[in-house]
This record gives structure tokens, C-alpha cells and sequence, in this order.
């Protein structure tokens, strides 16, 4: 075994040798060939196409990297047409119910003389009195709930917290609207909760909205379990209601 290892390593080098002695061999017949006046015309055609084809291979380099950024540019517009279009799809899935609808439209009719007048739908109403702005929360947006922990979200999900804020609105019109009545006009029932309402009020209240967990109970079908008080503290956390502690109560202020 020991004498085939040394005669592969022998014929091994002498390949070697061979290989080196061929190339010198083909390196003087070059250099004998340049001598050689007769084919120097030969040598300057290769020589210039030689140039040629080196300038050729730089002009397709760079065409190749102009691709290349191309490309690359084309991927980030790519992405960037890809996630405007979930955006879009999400906002469309996820229309707020309190945007403000489209006022209604007038009906234009030909008058007798052929000029043309605005016609209203309805009858004309006496001027109403200024109704009171009630506050409500804004929904939370998608950069919002990202941004809450997850410890705090758990398996909360977006769409369900935005079902409370939009209960929670729901209770604060209905308490402000029986606040905003005139007392006569109430019914026995509704005006226990007015004076309920009264009662609840201290000066850290002042001109603030806010509702408690009766009134909660009162206006909405809302379970006032476990997970409604970590979607309250996620709105907490996103500044949509704050606390005021006091008298056994605790007030949820619309910010």
C-alpha cells in the first residue's frame, strides 16, 4: 500500500513538471511568433478585437448593474404598492360608524317660466334649537393597537376594542342626551337617572364626560367581566378614557 501511495505522488509530480515545461514551451512559440513580421498584421486584428470585446464586456457589466438597480427599485415599489393595498382594504373593512353622513341632496325642477329652482325634499322646519356637542372617543387606529403591549393585548383583538369604544360612546350620548332635557318633559324612570346623573358629579368632573359602570349597564349590552377591564386599560393606555376615583365610584372620562 505504502509503495502505490508514492507511486501516485510521483507521477503526480512529475504531471506537474510536464504541465509547467508545455507552458514555457507555448510561451517561447508566442514570443517567436511576435518576431515574426509576417504575422504581426495577424497579431494587431487579434490585439484590436481583443480591445473591442474587453470594451464590449464593460458596456454589458454596466447595463447589467443599471438592471440591476432597476430591479431593485422595482421590488421596493413592489412592496410598497403591496402594503398601501392591505392598508386601503383595512380602512375599507374597518369604516368607523360615526363618520359624518352626506347631507341631503336638493331635488332641481323646472319652473313655469322654464328657469330652474331648488326644491327641498322635506318641508320646511321651523329653525331646531343648537343641540349640544356630546364628546365621544375616537376609535383607535392600527398604529395605535401595534403600539400596545403585547402583555396587555393578549388575544385582544383591534376590532374588538374598538366594539367597546363604540359602546362606550353609545352610553355617554344616551346619559347626555337625558342630562341635556328639560326636566319636564321626563319621564319618572328617566329622571331618577337625571338625578342619579347630578349626584355622581364632583368638581374634579367639571366640565367632563364621562360614565359610569351603571351607566354602562343602563345603555349597552356590555359584559363588565375580565376582558372588558383590559380593554379599558388598553384605552387607557391609548388615552381614550381616564379614571376619577371617588365616593366608591369610578368615572371613565371620554379624553
Amino acid at each position: 500500500m505504502m509503495k502505490n501511495m508514492a507511486s501516485s505522488s510521483l507521477e503526480d509530480l512529475c504531471f506537474h513538471i510536464n504541465m509547467k515545461i508545455s507552458n514555457i514551451k507555448k510561451c517561447l512559440l508566442l514570443r517567436d511568433i511576435g518576431k515574426d513580421d509576417s504575422r504581426k498584421p495577424v497579431l494587431h486584428k487579434i490585439r484590436n478585437d481583443v480591445i473591442l470585446v474587453h470594451d464590449l464586456l464593460n458596456k454589458m457589466e454596466n447595463e447589467v448593474k443599471q438592471q440591476e438597480k432597476l430591479r431593485d427599485l422595482l421590488k421596493e415599489m413592489q412592496k410598497a404598492a403591496e402594503r398601501d393595498q392591505k392598508e386601503a382594504e383595512h380602512l375599507l373593512e374597518h369604516i368607523p360608524r360615526y363618520l359624518p353622513k352626506p347631507a341631503q341632496s336638493r331635488n332641481i325642477m323646472p319652473s313655469v317660466k322654464g328657469q330652474t329652482k331648488a326644491v327641498e325634499c322635506k318641508a320646511e322646519k321651523k329653525p331646531a334649537k343648537e343641540k349640544k356637542p356630546i364628546k365621544e372617543a375616537a376609535l383607535i387606529t392600527t398604529e395605535e393597537f401595534e403600539s400596545v403591549p403585547a402583555y396587555m393585548k393578549g388575544r385582544i383583538t383591534y376590532d374588538q376594542i374598538n366594539a367597546v369604544v363604540q359602546e362606550l360612546n353609545k352610553a355617554v350620548v344616551g346619559k347626555y342626551k337625558i342630562l341635556y332635557q328639560p326636566l319636564k318633559s321626563m319621564s319618572a324612570p328617566v329622571r331618577n337617572l337625571y338625578h342619579r346623573f347630578v349626584e355622581e358629579e364632583t368638581k374634579d368632573t367639571k366640565g367632563a364626560f364621562f360614565i359610569v359602570e351603571d351607566d354602562i349597564k343602563a345603555f349597552t349590552q356590555l359584559k363588565l367581566d375580565k376582558k372588558f377591564h383590559s380593554i379599558l386599560s388598553i384605552l387607557r393606555h391609548c388615552q381614550r378614557v381616564r379614571e376619577i376615583r371617588g365616593s366608591g365610584l369610578i368615572r371613565y372620562v371620554i379624553c
